[in-house]
């Protein structure tokens, strides 16, 4: 299957892009860097592995994009905490970080069942 054809990819990438629009104006490019960094790090690993002829490959880089979400997770948190993103958009992110991560679980499993 196409990577741009699996839902987790297109709510990946739209996260990704979220967090660019969303803290554009922030100033501290260090933790913008970084977060967006990590947002695009989700669908950018998933589109890899999903190209990969080898189910290991695959899982692999699927692992990658799962940790990216962790990433990206604790850094959100964080942003809260500090008050670079607002609680409603922070606690949407969140959510979305942990949806994200479930479903690469259970892709993860399809993989390792080789369905």
């Amino acid at each position: 299957m196409p990577f741009e054809d699996l839902e987790v990819w297109k709510r990946a990438t739209r996260l990704s892009a979220e967090l660019y629009k969303g803290l554009a104006s922030l100033r501290d490019y260090g933790f913008r860097d970084q977060i967006t960094r990590a947002g695009l790090s989700v669908p950018s690993n998933i589109a890899e592995g999903m190209e990969h002829d080898s189910a290991n490959e695959r899982f692999r880089f699927l692992g990658y994009a799962k940790a990216s979400c962790g990433e990206l997770r604790t850094q959100v948190y964080i942003g809260m905490e500090i008050g670079y993103i607002g609680n409603d958009t922070g606690a949407r992110w969140v959510l979305e970080t942990q949806e994200l991560s479930a479903m690469l679980v259970g892709l993860m499993r399809s993989i390792e069942r080789g369905s």
